[in-house]
C-alpha cells in the first residue's frame, strides 16, 4: 500500500493550529486581566467625578442618587457593585459575588484603591453571593463546556457518516441529543449537585439550545467546508467561544476582541443566560437566548441549503449526460 500523504498532513496541521490556538487563547486571557468599563454604580456627583478622574476607561461609572438605587442595578445585573459614602471617613461598597470572582474582585480593588488614595476606609457587602455548591463561580463553565464539546463530537461523528446515515437522520440525531443532554446536565448540575441556580425548565432550555447551536453549526461548517469546517468550528465554538465565555474571566475583565465576540457566541450566550435565570431575576436573558437560537436555526437551514444545492446539481449533471447517452 502507499502512503498518500495529502490525506494525513492536512490532519497534523489542522491539530498543531488547534492545540497551538487553544493554549494560545486559554494562556493568553489569563496573563493579567484588567477591568475595562467595569459597570460600577457611585452615589453622588463628587465620587462618581473622583473615580472617573482616577481610574478612567476601567469603570463604566453610572451615577446613582443612593446605594439602595445602585444594589437595585446590582441585584439586576446591571451593575457589578454599588459604592456611596456613609460618612466623612467610610465608603460602603455593596457588590455582586454572582458576577464572578474575577469581576467582583476587581471591583472591590478599584473601590479600596480609590478609598486608600483618599485616606478612606471601606465596608463591604455581597448582596449578590454565589451559592454554597458553586463557591467560586466556575459550575456554569464546565456544564456549558462539557454541552459545547459532546455536541461538537456528535455532529462531527454524523457529518462524516453521510454514506451511512441520511440527511433526516442526521437532523433527527442531534435535535433529540440536544434534548437529551440538556435534561441530563441540567439534571447534574441543579438538582442532583445543586451548583447551578435557575429553575430546571430554565436551566434544561438554556443547554438545549446550547447544543443545538454547536451541533447544527458545526453540522453547517462541515457539509460546506468539510474538513476545514470542522477544524474552524473547534476553533470557533470550542476554543474562542468557551475561553471568552465569562465564566473563568469575567467579561468586563477580557480584552477588547474578547469582549466584541463573548456574547455572540453559543458558549457565552449559554453561560449569560444560565447566569442571569440564577441570580439576576432572569433580566437579560432573552437576548442570550435569541442568539443560541439564531446559531440553530442558521446551522439549520445552511445545511438544508447544502442539501438543496448538491441535489440539484445531480440533477442538472443527469439531465445533461441522458441526451449523450441517448445519441451514443
Amino acid at each position: 500500500m502507499v502512503t498518500q500523504h495529502s490525506a494525513w498532513i492536512p490532519l497534523v496541521v489542522t491539530g498543531l493550529i488547534i492545540g497551538a490556538a487553544f493554549i494560545a487563547v486559554y494562556v493568553g486571557l489569563q496573563r493579567s486581566p484588567t477591568p475595562y468599563e467595569l459597570p460600577v454604580a457611585t452615589v453622588g456627583g463628587q465620587l462618581t467625578n473622583a473615580a472617573q478622574a482616577r481610574l478612567g476607561d476601567s469603570l463604566n461609572v453610572t451615577q446613582v442618587s443612593s446605594i439602595d438605587e445602585g444594589a437595585a442595578l446590582v441585584r439586576n445585573g446591571d451593575a457589578v457593585a454599588v459604592v456611596g459614602a456613609t460618612s466623612p471617613t467610610t465608603l460602603r461598597l455593596e457588590y455582586a459575588g454572582a458576577s464572578g470572582l474575577s469581576e467582583s474582585g476587581a471591583a472591590r480593588q478599584v473601590v479600596t484603591g480609590l478609598a486608600r488614595a483618599a485616606g478612606l476606609t471601606v465596608q463591604e457587602t455581597d448582596i449578590v453571593p454565589l451559592i454554597k455548591y458553586d463557591s467560586r463561580g466556575l459550575s456554569a463553565f464546565y456544564v456549558v463546556f462539557g454541552v459545547t464539546l459532546s455536541s461538537f463530537v456528535l455532529a462531527q461523528g454524523l457529518t462524516g457518516a453521510v454514506a451511512t446515515v441520511r440527511l433526516r437522520h442526521r437532523l433527527y440525531a442531534m435535535a433529540g441529543f440536544a434534548v437529551a443532554i440538556g435534561v441530563v446536565a441540567a439534571t447534574i448540575a441543579g438538582p442532583i449537585f445543586g451548583s447551578l441556580t435557575p429553575s430546571f425548565p430554565l436551566l434544561a432550555v438554556s443547554l438545549i439550545l446550547l447544543s443545538a447551536a454547536s451541533a447544527f453549526a458545526t453540522k453547517a461548517l462541515g457539509a460546506w467546508l468539510g474538513p476545514a469546517g470542522i477544524g474552524l468550528a473547534v476553533l470557533t465554538l470550542t476554543t474562542i467561544g468557551n475561553a471568552t465565555s465569562g465564566a473563568a474571566i469575567g467579561f468586563d475583565l477580557l480584552p477588547g476582541w474578547a469582549q466584541a465576540v463573548s456574547a455572540k457566541l453559543p458558549p457565552g450566550a449559554a453561560v449569560r443566560a444560565i447566569n442571569d435565570f440564577g441570580y439576576f431575576g432572569g433580566s437579560h436573558a432573552g437576548r442570550a437566548l435569541a442568539v443560541l437560537a439564531l446559531w440553530f436555526v442558521a446551522g439549520l437551514g445552511l445545511v438544508l441549503l447544502r442539501q438543496w444545492t448538491t441535489a440539484r446539481r445531480v440533477r442538472v449533471s443527469t439531465v445533461e449526460v441522458e441526451p449523450l447517452a441517448t445519441v451514443g
